[in-house]
């Protein structure tokens, strides 16, 4: 549960940050991390076209640069972009003027998106100052998992079925570590969400 659906005292960290959405609304915030990719984003923007879902994608601004093609796909759908670094680089392991520029970097290509994640979760306290003042940081309240090599489609599902909650910020991921247990999970997961009455939404 501790990665799965982060407790209180790690959520302190980054006070401002968006874990979870309003506790009383019954609808939940789809996003994708890492793409966009030509081997599985269009498959991702399929599955949301087919039950007319709008989500929120997190992407590599290399992954950009790599395949536009891809990146305008997901734009064109209606879909919400969210800065994630140009290379996915652990915070931890640059000062604050390296951190900020790879972010920079990203997004001049995708539509200067005031919207962030860090990669691997985290960030060191004067990389979340330096961010917050021009991003809105987006965390997440259920992470699935769906790249763990050790879990299977199944698992993934049974995450999202355990963990979702009025609010919750979901992440998956449109990459070919998850494309086995995304595609058995994603679907899965979107019809359990609607039939147990959810919503689905993206950042403002």
């Amino acid at each position: 549960m501790f990665i799965e659906q982060p407790p209180e005292i790690i959520r302190l960290l980054y006070p401002s940050a968006f874990w979870r959405m309003d506790k009383k609304e019954k609808a939940v915030y789809l996003t994708f991390d890492d793409g966009p990719i030509p081997e599985i984003t269009p498959w991702v923007l399929d599955i949301l076209d087919k039950y007319n879902i709008k989500a929120t994608f997190f992407m590599v601004g290399d992954n950009v640069k790599k395949h536009p093609k891809e990146f305008n796909m997901v734009v064109e759908r209606g879909h919400r972009i969210g800065n994630h670094t140009f290379n996915h680089i652990r915070g931890l392991g640059y000062d604050v003027s390296s951190y900020m520029e790879n972010t920079r970097k990203a997004g001049d290509i995708m539509l200067d998106t005031n919207l962030f994640r860090p990669p691997h979760g985290y960030m060191s306290p004067k990389q979340y100052k330096a961010l917050k003042s021009k991003y809105k940081i987006i965390m997440w309240d259920l992470v699935t998992r769906d790249y763990n090599k050790k879990l299977n489609g199944e698992q993934v599902f049974n995450k999202v079925k355990k963990y979702a909650r009025n609010g919750s910020i979901i992440t998956f991921h449109d990459s070919i570590k998850s494309e086995n247990n995304l595609k058995y999970a994603l679907p899965k997961s979107i019809e359990w969400l609607k039939e147990h009455g959810y919503t689905f939404k993206v950042f403002e």
